[in-house]
């Protein structure tokens, strides 16, 4: 399924327009995409249209990953 023109793979970082988070493509099932926060949880089924993370969402997808490290999570 092609979403806005990007297709990710897994391990790609994505852009859910829907929820408006970044997350780790896990594989897709049917329509959805399943999706995982970077710093790790529950992953979701995408509810928007998927595409690249802008550097700024990138940035700020490592840095909760850092933060959830630091605090033991990961």
């Amino acid at each position: 399924m092609r979403m806005s023109g990007f297709t990710p793979e897994a391990g790609d970082l994505a852009f859910d327009e829907g929820t408006g988070r970044v997350g780790r493509v896990m594989g897709h099932e049917g329509p959805y995409w399943q999706l995982r926060p970077t710093g790790g949880g529950r992953e979701w089924d995408a509810s928007g249209p998927l595409r690249p993370p802008t550097d700024t969402e990138r940035l700020s997808a490592g840095l909760a990953m850092a933060n959830a490290r630091s605090r033991g999570e990961l």
